[in-house]
């Protein structure tokens, strides 16, 4: 396996295609159908035509990478439940039987599960083993990792996005899984977007009043402690981050330049996407937003990315379900791109846009 670099991956990014997205709305307003009826939808396909420079757009093959990685901010009491969570679930991910495999099975996407920081060794056929470390350190004591750990995990992301890529996927989407990675991503938001921590944090899992307090108190000390420069995304996520984040940053950044469309889960998915397009701000052409996540920085970092969400519906599993809940609507929406009756085909009067 060998790990591309952020920085060679970056020079090849190139903004979306505009003549296939110009091909791709000229196609959509010869449909017999009101112009711009499917709203969100045909914008979707409209970009994602943009990203693989091809109007023609498939997405037949697609895949939930799911980074998997505990944190230690979790001995602060921040979390409702222990690490062991992270690797139960990470197993039962490769049997299969996790939320995001189950809506997965009805979307018609494969899930990828890769350790690249779970506390403990996970075992499963189709585990990706990619553990940087065993969990990051507590970032209220120090920084979360080193600079060196969170720049080979975001090449982790980048590399295995070229492996999917020629075994055929052709739409991605972000999925993690990490006790305590709302803590984490929270305090990055915070720091990239410059707001206070207390607007940015919620209650994760589920945390009582109390918990939340400390979760709050735990971030402003990792801050302080740590002092992340926002200007240096990568000092960020070292400091302050995860490795399920990093490893997601690299999603992003590689599946920009190698012209693949990345759905975006939620909030953690959100801070990664947040972090790679401050590398790279033109690896935004190749995001879509599923969902505006239940935590409180959920609509706040889509907004920072300028990115509207297909739904608003209160999700904060995580996995990558959100991503995986709109797939069903992209399908719908190709249904109609390929198979609808234009206005000429149809002999009826194509419908004019109104000033």
């Amino acid at each position: 396996m060998s790990l591309t670099t952020w920085k060679e991956t970056v020079e090849r990014i190139v903004p979306a295609d505009r003549g296939a997205m110009e091909a791709a709305r000229r196609h959509w307003d010869a449909l017999a159908k009101p112009l711009g009826g499917l709203g969100a939808v045909e914008d979707a396909i409209v970009r994602i035509a943009g990203m693989t420079g091809d109007p023609e757009v498939r997405l037949s093959k697609r895949v939930v990478v799911a980074m998997c990685a505990d944190n230690g901010v979790v001995a602060e009491g921040v979390t409702q439940t222990g690490q062991e969570v992270t690797a139960v679930v990470t197993e039962n991910m490769s049997k299969g039987a996790s939320s995001v495999c189950l809506m997965s099975r009805r979307a018609g996407a494969e899930v990828v599960p890769v350790d690249i920081g779970v506390a403990r060794p996970v075992t499963g056929e189709r585990i990706l083993q990619r553990n940087i470390r065993r969990s990051t350190a507590n970032m209220t004591q120090g920084p979360a990792m080193s600079r060196e750990e969170a720049e080979r995990a975001v090449a982790v992301g980048i590399d295995l996005v070229r492996d999917l890529k020629e075994q055929g996927y052709r739409l991605f989407a972000t999925g993690e899984m990490g006790i305590g990675n709302t803590t984490t991503s929270s305090a990055m938001t915070a720091v990239l977007l410059d707001v206070p921590v207390e607007q940015v944090t919620g209650r994760g899992a589920g945390l009582s009043s109390e918990g939340l307090e400390r979760k709050i108190d735990a971030i402003k000390r990792a801050i302080a402690v740590n002092r992340p420069d926002p200007k240096d995304p990568l000092d960020v996520l070292s400091k302050v981050g995860g490795l399920d984040v990093a490893g997601l940053v690299g999603v992003y950044l590689g599946g920009a330049a190698l012209h693949v469309p990345v759905l975006i889960d939620g909030l953690i998915s959100s801070v990664a996407a947040l972090a790679a397009a401050r590398l790279c701000p033109a690896a935004v052409d190749y995001m879509l937003a599923s969902h505006a996540s239940g935590e409180p920085a959920g609509e706040l970092v889509l907004e920072a990315l300028g990115l509207k969400p297909f739904l608003r519906a209160g999700m904060h599993l995580g996995e990558g379900t959100g991503a995986v809940a709109v797939m069903p609507l992209l399908d719908m929406g190709l249904e109609v791109y390929h198979g609808m009756p234009t206005f000429e085909g149809t002999k009826i009067e194509a419908y004019q846009p109104l000033k």
